[in-house]
């Protein structure tokens, strides 16, 4: 049996996010505006609780491609208010599509995202030595400077324990635990 930092539990679709996707470095633009979107969604709620309505947010919002959620029109918000599929929290939908905006922004300037984003960790992974998860942060220094830059950028739902969260999924920071089997994998 492997072993595997203690909050991935036994859900087998938590299992399977936690052994392919958490913590694995992403340089991918799209998949870092999903990440955005989804961490957003989270906030006040369980990722598990995300997780599960995953495919439908990847459906209702274009497969994620921020140059069509930028364009969403007030019908459209409406619409994706009353889908039962995703999380229909009116604050984080608009969020979602103001984000749009400003990541297609930060991609005009700095050419991509991810460009933008490893700047905050040096250009690689900071890698963490946790022996237990109690001893994982909610927040870094970097995700304080990574939330007020995102925001001065006009992003919202980018708080420093959002954005901390968005460098643990993004692979920006290795936070698997020393015993975790994807410890030295990622």
């Amino acid at each position: 049996m492997k072993n595997r930092c203690t909050w991935a539990g036994n859900d087998p679709l938590y299992l399977r996010y936690h052994d392919t996707e958490w913590g694995v470095p992403v340089h991918d633009d799209r998949q870092f505006f999903e990440f955005l979107v989804l961490e957003g969604a989270q906030a006040g709620l369980s990722w598990l609780t995300v997780l599960r309505k995953r495919p439908h947010y990847l459906n209702a919002f274009d497969n994620f491609d921020p140059h069509k959620v930028a364009a969403y029109t007030p019908r459209k918000i409406k619409e994706l208010i009353a889908n039962a599929g995703i999380i229909r929290n009116r604050l984080k939908i608009e969020a979602a599509v103001q984000n749009a905006g400003s990541f297609l922004a930060v991609q005009q300037e700095f050419g991509s995202f991810d460009k933008y984003i490893w700047q905050f960790v040096g250009g690689k992974p900071l890698k963490n030595s946790w022996q237990t998860t109690a001893q994982i942060p909610a927040q870094s220094e970097a995700s304080a400077a990574m939330s007020a830059d995102l925001k001065k950028r006009g992003f919202k739902f980018v708080g420093p324990t959002i954005c901390y969260a968005f460098m643990q999924a993004t692979g920006l920071v290795n936070d698997h635990t020393v015993d975790c089997f994807r410890y030295n994998e990622v």
